[in-house]
């Protein structure tokens, strides 16, 4: 039992992490054209997430390894029942890195116009589709002992769009302080502004997120039987309250970081009222899967344990160079171009 808590612990610690990195990432993604004027501060806008936006998608792979390992029967239906969803959702990140890398290759305007649209689309799929699964697991999937009785529109719910919106303005508002952070000149002001306007939006969508939940969900059973647990949902309002404060201040080093603790405490609060479940079932408790019915063998999670234990620190290590590498400001290239 020790080992499969463990591993539900570092499911939640991956796919939070995982948010936190790529998160600024599909929000530059989505705010590029809007933030960036000229093709010069486009580039800078690109070159600010080339050299780590890959590094960041290591984290969905080994949240998706972990999820696999350790919790196959999880894995396998969920590949199972919501496979359009999935699907759409690898094809729209396979076309982001593809934009990302492709959009520079070429002098034409239509051929960059072209990939940045490819890019836009690749950054805002991916963020509404993953708060669009999120918000149906927490809601609980129609499945009982006969198999899954929905599809691909049946997760286009109310409560599913909504946390897909909160994701949406999640990604936004952390991709928006993260090119104020790393830019200057008027795409740093246009970032800034846009972080202190869409702070409102991202309010609204997380009050209503929260309001909505108690109807649509039984997140808050788990609150209510371990009151310690309200220090996760008020860690994430501290945090979202902060990311306005260091905005307004132009401080967007301490934004950003505010940012970060913002998506991490909300990934952990869905996480924490899941807990023992990995997906409810909405029709019938008794199929729900959870870290005990869907996990693997006591000894094979040992043994991930002891390998989790050696590379998880390597690849943290890795990340910490990367950033401290690609630690200045994106500039305009010589031809104003950027190397994106």
């Amino acid at each position: 039992m020790l080992f499969q808590v463990i591993w539900f612990v570092l499911w939640g610690v991956l796919w939070a992490v995982y948010f936190m990195l790529d998160g600024f990432d599909l929000g530059a993604g989505m705010l590029y054209p809007f933030v960036a004027g000229s093709e010069a501060e486009k580039g800078a806008v690109l070159d600010s997430i080339g050299p780590v936006w890959g590094g960041n998608e290591v984290w969905l792979i080994t949240a998706g390894g972990a999820t696999f390992a350790a919790f196959p029967t999880t894995y396998a239906l969920m590949f199972s029942y919501l496979y359009t969803a999935l699907l759409l959702l690898l094809f729209s990140l396979i076309l982001r890195g593809v934009a990302i890398e492709f959009r520079g290759k070429a002098e034409g305007a239509g051929w960059r116009k072209g990939w940045g649209l490819m890019l836009w689309l690749g950054s805002f799929l991916p963020a509404l589709l993953f708060g669009v699964a999120f918000g149906n697991i927490f809601m609980g999937l129609p499945m009982d002992a006969q198999g899954y009785h929905g599809g691909f529109m049946s997760l286009l719910n109310p409560y599913g769009l909504l946390t897909g919106v909160l994701f949406v303005m999640l990604f936004l508002v952390h991709g928006s302080l993260w090119i104020a952070l790393k830019t200057g000149g008027r795409t740093e002001g246009r970032a800034r502004r846009a972080a202190n306007g869409l702070w409102y939006a991202l309010l609204a969508a997380a009050v209503a997120f929260l309001a909505s939940t108690v109807f649509a969900t039984k997140l808050y059973v788990n609150y209510l039987k371990a009151p310690a647990l309200l220090v996760l949902p008020a860690a994430a309002v501290l945090a979202l309250l902060a990311i306005k404060f260091f905005a307004v201040k132009g401080r967007n080093l301490q934004a950003f970081f505010a940012s970060c603790a913002a998506i991490v405490m909300v990934a952990f609060t869905g996480v924490a009222g899941l807990f023992p479940n990995l997906i409810p079932s909405s029709i019938d408790p008794a199929s729900s899967l959870t870290l005990f019915n869907s996990s693997s063998s006591p000894y094979t999670l040992k043994i991930m344990t002891a390998v989790a234990a050696v590379f998880v620190p390597i690849v943290i290590l890795y990340q910490i160079w990367t950033y401290r590498v690609f630690r200045h400001k994106a500039v305009d290239a010589a031809g104003g171009k950027g190397t994106y």
